[in-house]
């Protein structure tokens, strides 16, 4: 095995064996392969990708190169997964729903990345929760409560956290080689028996086409199930914001909402559809109709809310969070409203700028080390196709300062286009692939 013949390789559109690449991840993983080598690397696969025997070997060898969960439970263990969206607080929903239906779901999530939300730092705002758990913490919870949210530990997956820094700094971070192993390696180590993908596509998504979603879609649900893993994906609409809070702490109360019975709309219709794919790969619905008729039942019925409220406890949160999770999300001390310049029909959003504008007031990272103001972010966004009038607000802003809340202010008025005819709105749910 020697690195510079297998960077050498993938550089001159030659096949790698599964060992070769199992040798370079594991590199990755202990610092046998240097930065130099691990850029090499990623800009090889860039430049002339892998076929897919060796995008299923790296995803692999990027999961193998640390600690692999077994389960040895009387229920399936499923999970989701989003390529990242603004105001999407699905998770928050849809792990307790799906472990209402009688699914185990050890969820590992992310922080914010770009304009997108963290489902971790939304889960932060809620007093005392805890998303670090070691192993046997994270099997307690899944065992009291069904499901669980945790950041993902450093054994979880190394060799992907490795590349993952180079690829930032290296150009290669759009590799659809290399997205599909960092995503897949991650979940598949949590020990998963079905995976349900959200790839979001439109002005508030990293895949601004139809086209790109699609290409990721098939990448991902191909190299899964090769990988053993069923697995179906959801291309879905991301062209304004799933719910209509931004931020932290506002999105908790969204996905409360919902929980709760006291909202619908494109977050709920969502989670349900999500939930019916991810129930029919773990055998538990015949298909994906029957699966979103149990998911929208748990929900319904309130199960789906007391597992919430089970996790949030196990998990180091209030215990009566969900009986009154208003007193215990904190609250902006400046709110402003934005009011529409003109009457007219919302006939577009740019869904980047609002999540940028969110990361402005505090509600996302600048830098790394960046701390996140739970409080902070968008409320009450009218949603494309909505009918306005002049003076009649478009957003509230959730702000610390005033200067904040002027730039949230000019920037969400860029973002959000106001004309005279009903514009055409796409589907929540524009293509299913493997289901």
């Amino acid at each position: 095995m020697d690195a510079r013949a297998i960077i050498a390789r993938i550089r001159d559109g030659q096949p790698v064996g599964a060992d070769a690449l199992r040798w370079f991840t594991q590199g990755l993983a202990d610092g046998g392969i240097s930065d130099a080598q691990a850029g090499a690397f990623a800009m090889a696969v860039l430049l002339t990708g892998l076929d897919q025997q060796g995008r299923v070997a790296l995803t692999l060898a990027m999961r193998d190169s640390g600690d692999v969960l077994r389960w040895d439970l009387d229920r399936p263990v499923i999970d989701k997964h989003s390529t990242g969206g603004v105001g999407d607080c699905v998770s928050l929903v849809l792990a307790p729903a799906l472990a209402a239906c009688g699914a185990a779901v050890p969820m590992i999530s992310g922080r914010g990345l770009g304009h997108t939300g963290g489902t971790l730092d939304k889960l932060e705002a809620i007093p005392g929760f805890t998303t670090t758990l070691d192993e046997a913490r994270l099997r307690s919870v899944v065992d009291q409560a069904g499901c669980a949210i945790v950041a993902a530990s450093a054994r979880i997956a190394p060799a992907d956290k490795r590349l993952y820094a180079v690829r930032d700094v290296t150009a290669t971070v759009e590799s659809l080689d290399l997205i599909t192993a960092s995503i897949l390696s991650k979940k598949l180590a949590a020990g998963l028996g079905g995976l349900v993908l959200d790839v979001k596509t439109g002005s508030g998504a990293f895949m601004k086409t139809a086209k790109e979603a699609r290409s990721l879609a098939r990448a991902l649900v191909d190299t899964a199930v090769d990988a053993g893993c069923p697995t179906a994906a959801l291309i879905t609409d991301m062209s304004q914001p799933l719910a209509p809070d931004l931020g932290n702490a506002l999105e908790v109360a969204s996905a409360m909402r919902v929980l709760t019975g006291a909202a619908r709309g494109r977050l709920h219709d969502l989670s349900v559809a999500l939930g019916g794919a991810a129930l029919v790969q773990g055998g538990l619905a015949q298909d994906a109709g029957a699966g979103a008729a149990q998911v929208a039942r748990a929900i319904d019925t309130g199960r789906a809310a007391e597992v919430f409220a089970r996790m949030v406890a196990a998990q180091g949160g209030p215990l009566a969070f969900v009986d009154n999770w208003a007193r215990f999300l904190p609250e902006a001390p400046v709110i402003r409203e934005v009011p529409a310049p003109r009457a007219g029909y919302v006939t577009a959003m740019d869904g980047q700028a609002l999540g940028l504008a969110v990361v402005g007031l505090g509600g996302g990272r600048q830098v790394e080390t960046d701390t996140v103001d739970p409080a902070v972010g968008l409320s009450d966004v009218v949603s494309l196709g909505d009918r306005v009038d002049k003076g009649q607000p478009l957003v509230r802003i959730h702000a610390a300062r005033e200067d904040a809340a002027d730039a949230a202010l000019r920037a969400v008025q860029a973002a959000i286009t106001l004309g005279d005819d009903t514009p055409a709105l796409p589907p929540l749910v524009i293509e299913r692939v493997g289901i």
